[in-house]
């Protein structure tokens, strides 16, 4: 999932519970059908928010369509937990880097305006940036530029976030900080890439970034509630952000919304989402050869198929887009699927996830999938001896940054990126593992002795995967 800062989920159903069995148990019917139909795809939503969303606290809300027919529209949660005040589908949330399509749009709109290309050098639009006549608005849009993200300062996060900066200062912030690469010569996700977004649509445009989208994009559209989320305002429908503390939940920390900027700053509702994604990816936004470059991954960015604000995304091998957020009080994700010109969007107004393994995108990936009539598997697990797992044992290295560690603990095989948590997988099948969200896969793989040699990573299950080796590096201390 992508995120503006960080990563969430949610529960009390809007529409009223039933006595469902668990999400694999309804998943079983559904895919006797392809496509499904809105009853089944009703059915499966209800009790896989049941299954995900604990009662009594902050919730989700889910739509689900196929071209602009609503399968599903609901919500489980509270939008107030204090009043006791529960979430509908009509309610407003923070984007988070939700956001980065529409800013990315607005810029295309530019370039078809022949105000902006997408290969000016971004000194065109911010006269005094470090090493602005080598950064192209195209490396600010798909994360190649190399600026260090500011939401990745040490301690920052805490309480300079709080602040309210303008366009110019926000720049400042990070504008001499050591760069990650040469610009064009990497890939790393960022957020300062999209304020540097929201200066260049300043600068061509003459309006604030958020004025400049409301114009080209929101009205135009008919997007009665994307706006920009300014704290200082009252917006109509706004629910209330919640994250997680030593005590359960709690209400969320503080930022400014002048921070996240174009990387973040937006809020919308389930329709306005819907009625975006037809738009956008059916010619109603930009011209072909515009919305073809946001959506082609090229340069460094291609191996992690991210275009321009927008990335490949699957469901159970079925390909499109789609894009995460999370940010103080909330976690998001869209998705958009050619095939059915099916929609998934969930939005929860919690910043932390509600329930191991639980969060946005894999919902979304799990609704869509079902939509389509070709649910995934649920996960069994299957007896593996210790020794066996033992032979897994390793650190898997896939350059000098990244790094993993399988480790059996307490009898179950683990896997741990270096210097970040440990996540338990399940065994499904011979040198195959599932991970927590139930949709990834980690198949083993051994050479013609029988000694695992490397690990392939399946982040939808199926199809396109990551291999990485095996090192001779010794595990280290857990």
């Amino acid at each position: 999932m992508r995120l503006w800062f960080s990563a969430a989920l949610c529960a009390g159903l809007c529409v009223a519970p039933l006595p469902f069995a668990s999400a694999d148990a309804v998943t079983a019917a559904v895919a006797a059908s392809r496509p499904a139909s809105a009853a089944e795809v009703a059915t499966y939503a209800r009790t896989l928010l049941a299954d995900s969303v604990p009662e009594g606290g902050p919730g989700i809300v889910v739509l689900v369509a196929r071209g602009d027919q609503v399968l599903y529209r609901g919500a489980r949660g509270l939008a107030n937990i204090e009043l006791g005040v529960p979430l509908t589908p009509d309610q407003v949330f923070r984007l988070g880097s939700v956001t980065k399509q529409f800013a990315a749009a607005g810029v295309m709109k530019l370039v078809e305006a022949g105000k902006v290309g997408l290969d000016d050098p971004l000194s065109k639009y911010v006269k005094d940036f470090p090493n602005g006549d080598a950064i192209s608005v195209r490396q600010l849009l798909n994360h190649t530029s190399g600026v260090k993200s500011y939401t990745g300062i040490d301690g920052y996060m805490h309480e300079s976030i709080r602040r309210d900066l303008s366009t110019r200062a926000m720049i400042d912030v990070f504008k001499d900080l050591p760069v990650d690469f040469a610009p064009g010569q990497g890939y790393a996700y960022n957020n300062s890439g999209y304020v540097l977004v929201g200066a260049v649509i300043e600068a061509a445009s003459g309006q604030r970034w958020y004025d400049y989208l409301d114009q080209a994009l929101f009205k135009p559209l008919g997007l009665k509630h994307t706006r920009y989320g300014d704290v200082h305002a009252l917006i109509p429908g706004y629910v209330g952000g919640y994250t997680r503390g030593d005590g359960g939940n709690a209400p969320m920390n503080y930022l400014d919304m002048s921070q996240p900027h174009a990387a973040g700053a937006l809020v919308s509702s389930l329709d306005d989402l819907l009625r975006w994604n037809l738009a956008l990816h059916n010619g109603q936004v930009l011209k072909p050869d515009s919305y073809r470059a946001m959506t082609t991954p090229e340069g460094k960015a291609r191996e992690d198929g991210y275009g321009f604000g927008i990335g490949k995304a699957y469901a159970h091998g079925y390909g499109g887009w789609g894009h995460g957020g999370g940010i103080f009080g909330f976690a998001t994700f869209l998705l958009y699927l050619p095939d059915g010109k099916t929609t998934v969007a969930v939005l929860s107004n919690s910043d932390s996830a509600l329930k191991d393994g639980v969060n946005p995108e894999g919902l979304a990936r799990r609704l869509a999938a079902v939509a389509l009539g070709d649910p995934y598997p649920a996960v069994t697990a299957v007896p593996v001896d210790a020794a066996t797992l033992k032979q897994a044992e390793g650190v898997y290295r896939k350059n000098p940054q990244q790094a993993w560690a399988l480790r059996v603990v307490d009898g179950v095989l683990t896997q741990q990126r270096l210097g970040g948590s440990r996540i338990a997988l399940t065994p499904v099948a011979r040198d195959t593992y599932a991970y927590p969200n139930g949709l990834s896969r980690l198949q083993l793989q051994r050479d013609g002795q029988g000694a695992v040699i490397a690990m392939r990573y399946f982040g939808d299950g199926i199809g396109e995967s990551q291999l990485t080796a095996r090192s001779d590096e010794p595990l280290p201390q857990p």
